[in-house]
């Protein structure tokens, strides 16, 4: 007895021809970014064109961030014993966790409850942002997105903002992202919102199920464990005990994006 149909429908292959979501491969080849492509794959449609520099931003701000993440780490190590590209990546994604790059989905689920509050009490941005933030310390839980072990005020979020601004999509769950930053710093307790709550907010602006979030740390640090993969590789001895805090820059100088 033949087995039971199953459906997909991300990708139709047959010879000579592949679409994705509907659209030709081949002709999304060239005319289309790589962004508005993962964007097509994600969520079943092409991203607005207003929206494509903002979404672009959104992949690229994650792309590496030292060797001090775990997941950096963790991508050296293997490297280090012998491991190849792929066992090297994969470890370096396996490190990827709750407490590492998993804050998008934790901050978008927040943010969107905190917007049901405003509905339900008929409430502004400031005073949902403060139930949000009661109803999660009864819980025993922290506000997910905010605060970073360097920075105090992520370059990256502040790009965020001002892309997301200029794609018009600056609306409740940005306006509450801030609204939560500043009731921290009115207790007395500055978190500022991090790169991980930026992308979420900006994930909820555009629409974007949480249960994909964390997929767009995953996705660009992906780049960046391929090169940890390839210094190690190419500049280090194998099997080496790798002290990571004694690791000093020696790429380019600072330059300017041309």
């Amino acid at each position: 007895m033949a087995e039971e149909k199953w459906f997909t429908g991300i990708s139709e292959v047959k010879p000579n021809q592949l679409r994705v979501r509907g659209y030709l491969l081949a002709e999304l080849m060239g005319e289309k970014s790589f962004a508005a492509t993962v964007w097509l794959l994600l969520t079943g449609e092409l991203p607005h064109p207003k929206h494509i520099k903002l979404i672009e931003a959104l992949l690229l701000c994650g792309v590496d961030h030292g060797i001090t993440p775990p997941s950096a780490q963790a991508a050296r190590i293997i490297t280090s014993t012998g491991g190849n590209i792929s066992q090297a990546v994969a470890a370096g994604v396996l490190a990827i966790n709750a407490s590492h790059g998993g804050a998008i989905e934790g901050c978008m689920r927040a943010l969107l409850r905190g917007r049901d509050i405003m509905g339900e009490h008929a409430l502004g941005h400031r005073e949902a942002a403060g139930e949000l933030l009661k109803h999660l310390k009864e819980q025993g839980r922290r506000m997910p997105g905010y605060g970073h072990r360097l920075h105090t005020a992520d370059p990256r979020t502040a790009r965020l903002r001002v892309l997301a601004k200029e794609a018009g999509v600056y609306g409740d769950f940005l306006k509450l992202a801030d609204a939560i930053e500043q009731h921290f710093e009115q207790a007395g307790k500055p978190l500022p919102l991090n790169v991980d709550g930026a992308v979420g907010a900006v994930l909820c602006e555009l629409g974007v199920d949480p249960l994909i979030a964390n997929g767009f740390f995953i996705l660009p640090r992906v780049a960046g464990l391929i090169a940890q993969f390839a210094e190690e590789r190419t500049r280090e001895k194998v099997m080496r005990h790798i002290d990571f805090s004694a690791a000093e820059y020696n790429g380019p100088a600072a330059r300017e994006v041309p």
